[in-house]
């Protein structure tokens, strides 16, 4: 697999910013389709999208830059090259919702609508991201026997770690878990009382992520030496996801 997808003289276009585009188009497509339960106009939710989106991928790559500190410390002007990989998803994840937070109280919509609606756009947008990740070589698995295990090409990152071995492939193992996510939670947005459907999301992709991340290898830190900082993150959001789940359901509001 080659990580760039059109060479033009020394610019080179990569399938990982392909795919990161693809997905931030697409879910505006889904939530879209859903605006209405929201009560949002298309120039509003035009002006919070392009919002949303410089605020995910800021958070996203400033994450992943604390986290890899050593690995820009001596060529910060990497630090902005998010062609190359590099994205934390809970980073974009917790900035964008905050700065949606910020624009629907301004303009008087609904935050838990509008966070309703978003949730399964998220999911398929983030499905499209793990392609990316899974062409460009980043997120890799660790060493496998099973009969789907890929084997990267040599020189790749991958490889310097395991050589020839075959990994599990992770990211495709989170896209499919993120697509069927997406069809649980746009299949129920608007059939059950608000608020729901983007706790549902929260507890969902919180575990997914959770068992995804065992089988990941390339990271190196963890916390009390067990889970990664993503599974640590996780176990903060899945109950919290219980808990807001429970509080909806027993709101007596409309759907």
């Amino acid at each position: 697999m080659d990580p760039v997808a059109i060479s033009l003289g020394t610019l080179q276009i990569r399938w990982y910013g392909i795919m990161a585009a693809l997905g931030f188009i697409t879910a505006l497509f889904i939530i879209n389709r859903k605006k209405a339960y929201a009560h949002i106009t298309t120039e509003q939710l035009s002006d919070l999208m392009t919002l949303v989106i410089f605020a995910g991928i800021a958070g996203a790559r400033a994450l992943y830059v604390l986290q890899n500190w050593s690995m820009f410390s001596n060529n910060p002007a990497e630090i902005i090259r998010i062609d190359h990989g590099g994205l934390v998803f809970y980073g974009g994840f917790l900035c964008a919702i905050a700065v949606m937070i910020v624009y629907c109280v301004r303009k008087k919509i609904s935050v838990v609508k509008m966070m309703d609606i978003t949730a399964p756009g998220l999911a398929f947008g983030h499905a499209l991201g793990r392609l990316g990740c899974f062409i460009n070589g980043c997120c890799f698995g660790k060493p496998t026997s099973l009969p789907w295990g890929h084997v990267y090409p040599e020189g790749t990152l991958p490889s310097q770690c395991y050589h020839a071995a075959p990994l599990h492939p992770v990211q495709l193992y989170e896209t499919f878990g993120d697509l069927i996510i997406f069809a649980i939670l746009f299949y129920y947005v608007g059939r059950l009382k608000k608020g729901m459907i983007f706790s549902i999301y929260i507890i969902l992709y919180g575990t997914l992520r959770f068992l995804d991340e065992f089988l990941r290898g390339d990271h190196t830190e963890f916390l009390f030496g067990l889970f990664t900082p993503a599974q640590s993150i996780g176990l903060v959001l899945i109950p919290v996801g219980i808990g807001l789940l429970i509080y909806f359901k027993k709101q007596q509001n409309d759907k």
